[in-house]
């Protein structure tokens, strides 16, 4: 039932993020040898113009700046695509500064798995985790691809700090600025991605999307992601030259009462009419995160029947699974065997 007829792809959600602090080189790392055929990372800039994998330029969340008392006084308040936050930024800081950070865990409550190893890696440029990407093809002997998503690029841009032009660069190169190449590139802000087809980038891209919200580059009137999700805008989706888009679970699949697996939204199959592929997100374990179907128990933060939410939305024609568990897609799917 996918777009073409070919297995689903497995995307490792800012690596085995479930298992590792996510964007580091661990996490990545162990969603290769998992079998994930795809290595999701988030892209923000430094102050010195150089590609940062965060998932956020908030750095508050996933690095020990907190603790660092040198960057004490660059704790500030900022409002990033209309949301105030208050936290330590990605372009306040050099590179050289920002490599003397250390990853933690984002969900430290949840994952005190991946919370034992805060403190132990480096935070990454994107450019490494490219080098990254041909080292862990050779080592697993297969193709590992890489799916950037490019944060705050309307914000980033008013700064003086377009990401963009980098991004372009780097597919360059590595050899990647193909439309059959191994990195797809993805983006919540329609006017990101429309930045790079016209500096000529020919790599598959994909159109981020949230139930309820708006992109962050939309003006007065602009529309919104409900209508880029209805046949009209899938439709200027592809008339665009983006290929796919990556809407959040509840867009597939609606949320039925009391947390329960709704209805199939017909988004799967209005897209692949107009020729799109469907990668949503995000597949996570934890309770919490699952449809109450697929619960187990009482508490939120226990594991449920992951896999079963996962084969629903595979039964509805999704063409990518992206997941903090790479490790539990690839099993459903077959093993390793069926992607090498």
């Amino acid at each position: 039932m996918t777009l073409h007829g070919a297995r689903p792809s497995v995307v490792a959600h800012r690596g085995a993020s479930a298992y590792r602090p996510e964007q580091t080189r661990a996490a990545y790392e162990l969603a290769a040898r998992q079998g994930a055929d795809l290595l999701e990372l988030d892209v923000v800039v430094s102050r010195d113009h150089v590609l940062i994998a965060r998932h956020e330029n908030n750095l508050a969340s996933t690095t020990d700046v907190a603790t660092r008392p040198e960057f004490a006084d660059r704790r500030t308040t900022k409002v990033v695509d209309g949301q105030r936050q208050e936290g330590w930024f990605t372009e306040d800081f050099t590179l050289a500064e920002i490599k003397t950070l250390r990853a933690v865990e984002r969900l430290r409550d949840l994952r005190p798995e991946s919370a034992s190893y805060d403190g132990q890696q480096e935070i990454l440029t994107v450019e490494e985790v490219f080098v990254l990407r041909e080292q862990l093809s050779a080592e697993v002997g297969r193709h590992v691809g890489l799916y950037p998503e490019i944060k705050h690029s309307a914000y980033f841009g008013r700064l003086g700090l377009p990401i963009e032009p980098r991004v372009a660069l780097l597919l360059d190169r590595f050899g990647q600025d193909r439309p059959d190449g191994h990195v797809l590139l993805h983006a919540f802000e329609p006017s990101s991605l429309a930045a790079l087809h016209a500096m000529g980038v020919t790599a598959r891209s994909s159109l981020l999307m949230w139930q309820g919200g708006r992109p962050a580059d939309a003006g007065r009137g602009d529309a919104d992601y409900d209508w880029w999700s209805s046949p009209e805008g899938l439709a200027e989706v592809r008339r665009r030259g983006i290929q796919g888009v990556s809407p959040d679970l509840s867009m597939v699949i609606s949320i039925g009462r009391n947390g329960a697996m709704g209805s199939d939204t017909g988004l799967v199959a209005a897209a692949h009419h107009q020729g799109l592929w469907v990668h949503p997100y995000t597949f996570r374990a934890e309770n919490q995160f699952l449809f109450t179907d697929f619960r187990r128990g009482e508490d939120l933060g226990a594991h449920g029947d992951l896999a079963g939410m996962m084969q629903a939305f595979l039964d509805v024609g999704i063409d990518a699974i992206n997941t903090d568990f790479p490790d539990v897609a690839v099993a459903l799917l077959g093993g390793v065997d069926a992607v090498e």
